[in-house]
């Protein structure tokens, strides 16, 4: 019999699905990747086909295993990170979606939302879940799918409707049938109250999302099931957390006030707040997880376009041939002669929470050239960072003193060194930078002995560079002034010319 040494992490992100296979020292030794079809049927609209996320996240886990010649016999666990406010509703007896995954990005469900404001519910979603009234969360695209699709509020009602996070969904097909989530990703949904652990009924009555279709709440480390269903070897499935919990249990900021960055598709900034659920304007506050019987919460605030700024420079403006090239031309200048660009492009999330912002370009002057442009892309998601962490300290009472990031965007120097400079504090880059799965893969390891606690987990977290800011005050402040400008005229601006724009 084989020793069960390696923890299988599925990171099923918004663009692609990886499988990551970890030793027993929290080492990478295995991975692949896949990326899969993003669906836009209409402007500001963002949909996946779910069983393609389904085949690609299960095509990277034997491409892994092949490459590696690992067997499944030597998998001790399985940890699951995914984006997490994506939501899918499906078919119980066949397994088969009803409608395609409403991705969390999508402004589709703005009305709904628009609704619920309306009726007054702003306050109770705040005051019970710790997030604010926006399309970005799961609840209204769950409820847009029964009421868009052809008899599917009646059979939610009857029961034969499944509805989750894309964890959920995955955790469906690899063990038959287990309708489980746990805490991180059910309170991105606006209706799992943080405070008492649970679904509230109330809130689900007064939305119409019917609780028959929600999936049970088990803690992370939790029994979700065998994924022998569709491995073949019952292998558990012991860690799961949404990806920026994960990212934030990756870095091991297991104690109060330790706080990443994950620079992804999104820019995500978490904050450990240990047992308390702080408040703070324009920021939101989520169960970060529950593990050992322990539960945390964490303050957050979500950028919808970092990574995804690059994506747009080389898909969509076609000024880079590949992301990487971005530091070489973001480089060639020491700024970009005031040019800013705000990547509004579904909307702007925190601190502005603004459904109808839209992406600009301000500044331009006739000695702007693709260089200014391509380095105020990536200054956008340096100064997208520093509003959160303003508004994280606008009360005094907390402090940022570092700043650890992970991401496929922190192998750019000139970012992490920007980000360090218009912060004016220490930014520390891992020597693993691929925290989201790596937390998921934690959870699975100490959930099944491979590790005997967080002390020991801890110490596997290794630094590889730390970026010291260089930056004079007053420039800091000018800087950030310029682009605070620029991002108020961005706001609105789908409204303000209609809602084709």
């Amino acid at each position: 019999m084989p020793d069960k040494t390696y923890i299988l992490g599925l990171d099923e992100g918004t663009t692609g699905a990886r499988t990551v296979i970890f030793d027993q020292k929290g080492e990478i030794v295995g991975q692949a990747a896949r990326e899969f079809t993003q669906i836009y049927p209409k402007p500001g609209w963002v949909e996946h086909n779910p069983l393609e996320i389904l085949d690609v996240q299960l095509e990277t886990l034997q491409q892994a295993l092949a490459i590696e010649n690992i067997s499944l016999d030597e998998v001790r666990s399985i940890g699951i990170t995914n984006q997490r406010e994506t939501a899918v509703v499906w078919d119980r007896g066949t397994g088969k979606p009803i409608y395609n995954a409403i991705v969390w990005m999508s402004r589709q469900t703005a009305d709904i939302i628009e609704d619920w404001s309306a009726q007054g519910l702003d306050q109770e979603i705040l005051d019970k879940t710790g997030l604010i009234s926006d399309a970005y969360f799961s609840a209204s695209k769950i409820v847009w799918i029964l009421d868009h699709v052809e008899g599917a509020r009646e059979r939610a009602e009857r029961g034969e409707l499944a509805a989750g996070t894309i964890d959920t969904w995955l955790i469906w097909h690899l063990t038959g049938g287990n309708h489980v989530t746990e805490p991180s990703n059910a309170s991105r949904t606006m209706v799992y109250n943080i405070h008492d652990n649970r679904w509230d009924e109330a809130l689900c009555n007064k939305m119409n999302l019917p609780m028959p279709v929600l999936p049970e709440v088990l803690p992370s480390d939790g029994e979700f099931g065998s994924a022998k269903a569709k491995l073949g070897v019952d292998i558990p499935i012991r860690g799961n957390l949404g990806d920026q919990q994960a990212g934030l249990f990756g870095q091991t900021c297991f104690k109060v006030g330790m706080a990443k960055n994950t620079f992804g598709t999104a820019g995500v900034f978490c904050m450990n707040s240990g047992s308390e659920v702080p408040v703070r304007e324009g920021l939101i506050t989520s169960s970060a997880w529950q593990v050992s019987e322990q539960s945390a919460y964490e303050l957050e605030g979500v950028v919808y376009a970092s990574g995804s700024t690059i994506q747009w420079l080389r898909d969509g403006a076609k000024m880079i041939h590949f992301a990487a090239d971005s530091e070489w031309y973001g480089s060639m200048k020491p700024d970009t002669g005031g040019v800013y660009l705000v990547p509004a492009f579904t909307g702007l999330c925190a601190p502005y929470w603004d459904m109808y912002a839209r992406g600009l370009i301000v500044g331009i002057t006739r000695g702007t050239d693709q260089t200014d442009i391509i380095r105020a892309g990536l200054e956008a998601m340096a100064y997208q960072t520093k509003d959160i962490v303003e508004a994280v300290m606008a009360g005094g009472d907390i402090a940022v003193p570092e700043l650890r990031i992970d991401g496929g965007a922190v192998r750019n120097n000139m970012l992490c060194q920007f980000q360090a400079d218009i912060l004016g504090i220490p930014v520390i880059r891992p020597r693993n930078t691929e925290a989201t799965v790596t937390g998921a893969a934690y959870v699975a390891g100490l959930a099944t002995g491979l590790w005997s606690g967080l002390d020991e987990v801890a110490g596997l977290w290794q630094a590889d560079r730390v970026f010291e800011p260089n930056m004079s005050e007053d420039r800091r402040a000018s800087l950030h002034n310029g682009w605070k400008a620029a991002v108020e005229l961005s706001l609105g601006w789908a409204k303000k010319v209609g809602a084709a724009s």
